[in-house]
């Protein structure tokens, strides 16, 4: 079977050392330690999740989120050639509502995710990513602009399965 390809938000990454969210925090390090370190998935960054790293005022924070997308090898996708396609569907997503104009980078993840044909966006941004309502309005408006890959929007805890 084809691995999936996975896009892992600025959230994830951040939630390997959320200690005032133990649940998810536990979660989020099973995802990386039992999937992203052994390639059961080939999992994605962009430059969007290093400058959201960057914004980070904690400098010792900073250098452990970094620390990650070496530690694991994330693959960071390309956006500069195609900036202008991935501002295209960004602009979409704000223009129909789907997310609010504050949220510019979240539909930049989306649309990275969306113009790359990603499997699956990691994220635990229930707010304005992971959940079903704006994942089916994120779909309907892909389909309508011919993007027609089948896309999840989901928390780490959907990629996480036991082999038995």
């Amino acid at each position: 079977m084809k691995k999936l390809n996975i896009y892992l938000d600025t959230s994830v990454i951040n939630h390997l050392f959320a200690d005032d969210a133990p649940e998810a925090k536990l979660l989020t390090i099973e995802l990386f330690d039992k999937y992203i370190k052994t390639k059961i998935y080939n999992t994605y960054i962009s430059p969007i999740v290093l400058t959201e790293i960057n914004q980070t005022e904690n400098e010792d924070k900073k250098v452990k989120l970094i620390s990650v997308i070496k530690d694991y090898d994330l693959r960071i996708l390309d956006i500069e050639t195609n900036k202008n396609d991935i501002e295209f569907i960004a602009q979409g997503y704000i223009e129909q509502g789907i997310l609010p104009r504050k949220s510019l980078m979240d539909a930049l993840h989306i649309a990275v995710c969306t113009y790359y044909q990603i499997d699956a966006l990691i994220s635990w941004n229930y707010k304005h990513m992971a959940n079903i309502n704006r994942e089916r309005k994120v779909i309907s408006w892909n389909i309508g602009e011919g993007y027609t890959h089948n896309m999840s929007i989901c928390t780490p805890m959907e990629v996480i399965y036991e082999n038995e």
